[in-house]
């Protein structure tokens, strides 16, 4: 599987994000500058996370506007599929690619921990080597991962099956509504989530589980 993950100034995690994918797919992901206008001819982009821009204006506002987002929302039009991460997912959200906006933490605080990750929909392109209502462990590092949408998009989103993740167990860490941890574009092709499935891919980690979202798209478009 081919991918390209994109670096904004004050991105953090795409070497996480660039190690996880090549340790998963055994192909080396190219690298994408924000500056650029075009994507390459990849199965899978990735929008890691961090503090673009830091955070000015609001989370994602200003990387939103970069070159490169027209080419990857280009690319999403054509199938390809998007993950936004973190940052990644404050991005899509502000470029108009999912709905909704992430607001800042409930208890104003940032937030570095675990939490439990219940699926959604296993039925996603993302998810599919997960089962149904199957919870796992997963960190969350973020001070503006609160989801917020109208009463009538979140309607939609949980009538079509387009939450992917919620936290599970008690453990939103942010205030998210309806314990929303990850969301679905209509087509099922772009998805963000808060949560860094690239820090739990070994044993060192402390758990494999993030493993299943990667192996998920690998799967999907061999």
């Amino acid at each position: 599987m081919k991918s390209a993950v994109i670096v904004f100034p004050g991105s953090n995690r795409e070497r996480d994000m660039l190690y996880a994918l090549e340790t998963i797919t055994g192909v080396k992901p190219v690298p994408v500058w924000h500056t650029e206008h075009e994507v390459p001819d990849v199965d899978l982009i990735v929008l890691p996370g961090g503090f673009s821009y830091g955070d000015y204006l609001r989370t994602g506002a200003i990387a939103a506007r970069a070159n490169i987002m027209a080419a990857v929302a280009k690319k999403a039009a054509a199938g390809v599929r998007v993950l936004g991460v973190c940052n990644g997912f404050q991005i899509l959200c502000e470029s108009g690619l999912l709905p909704g906006v992430l607001m800042r933490n409930a208890h104003l605080r940032f937030v570095c921990k675990n939490v439990d990750l219940e699926v959604a929909n296993a039925n996603s392109d993302f998810t599919k080597k997960y089962a149904k209502g199957q919870i796992w462990p997963c960190p969350v590092a973020h001070g503006d991962g609160n989801y917020f949408a109208d009463a009538e998009t979140v309607k939609r989103l949980e009538a079509e099956g387009r939450v992917s993740l919620r936290y599970a167990n008690g453990t939103n860490p942010n205030g998210s509504v309806n314990d929303i941890a990850g969301i679905l574009s209509a087509r099922g092709n772009v998805m963000g989530l808060m949560p860094h499935p690239e820090n739990m891919i070994e044993p060192l980690n402390g758990s494999t589980a993030g493993r299943g979202l990667f192996e998920s798209v690998l799967e999907a478009v061999a």
